[in-house]
């Protein structure tokens, strides 16, 4: 991870299915299933379904976490998958989402988080 603490990666995915983007039980169903398959560890879930449509929802892992705000009059979902550690591996978290949501297209970023080296950090002492 190139001394990173944490993978950020940013997806925009576009021409899902909007039956399944306006689903918050198949949506919370395809975000806990995406983090499980990327090795990661689910705390918590919170997912809400806005009217008259969209859902947000968040999954709590160890290592960090995923999102996802739908827009399904515009086929459009916009997710976050970050993770901390070495086992855990996003791409895989993504990959999954925009499978299932039946995506057309996938535009994703990768953000490096807590490059601490390049701010002169370094990890301190506990206890």
């Amino acid at each position: 991870m190139e001394n990173a603490l944490g993978r950020h990666i940013l997806c925009e995915v576009y021409g899902c299915d909007p039956e399944v983007l306006n689903d918050v039980e198949t949506i919370k169903e395809i975000m806990v299933n995406a983090a499980l398959r990327a090795g990661a560890d689910v705390r918590e879930v919170a997912f809400h379904k806005f009217s008259p449509q969209g859902v947000s929802g968040v999954v709590v892992i160890s290592e960090s976490h995923l999102t996802i705000h739908t827009w399904p009059e515009y086929s459009y979902a916009a997710v976050d998958v970050f993770t901390c550690g070495e086992h855990v591996d996003p791409t895989v978290a993504c990959q999954y989402i925009r499978e299932r949501l039946r995506a057309k297209d996938m535009v994703a970023s990768l953000v490096r988080r807590g490059i601490l080296q390049q701010h002169g950090l370094q990890k301190v002492a506990s206890g």
